[in-house]
């Protein structure tokens, strides 16, 4: 039983990285995007404008649902291991 919670515990690891690398290739991308475009002062305060709003709305909303799932599961996985 308890190579059963390892293996969730790890899958769930595997999990938040994978949600995590998600969420930084998709900044990566919008940066390289951007640099592409071209650099002038006024479209960097822009971008920085944009990305501060945006990433309050959207990457730290992400990032916390997928870590709360994780820290949530674990506490289920360790309760399991525990009282089983």
């Amino acid at each position: 039983m308890s190579t059963a919670i390892y293996f969730i515990i790890g899958l769930l690891f595997v999990l938040t990285l994978v949600g995590t690398l998600l969420i930084g290739k998709s900044e990566n991308d919008k940066m390289k995007k951007y640099e592409q475009e071209g650099n002038t002062a006024k479209d960097e305060l822009k971008r920085s404008w944009e990305y501060e709003t945006s990433s309050l709305k959207k990457n730290i909303p992400s990032l916390l649902i997928i870590y709360t799932v994780v820290i949530v599961a674990s506490f289920i996985a360790l309760a399991f291991y525990i009282f089983t």
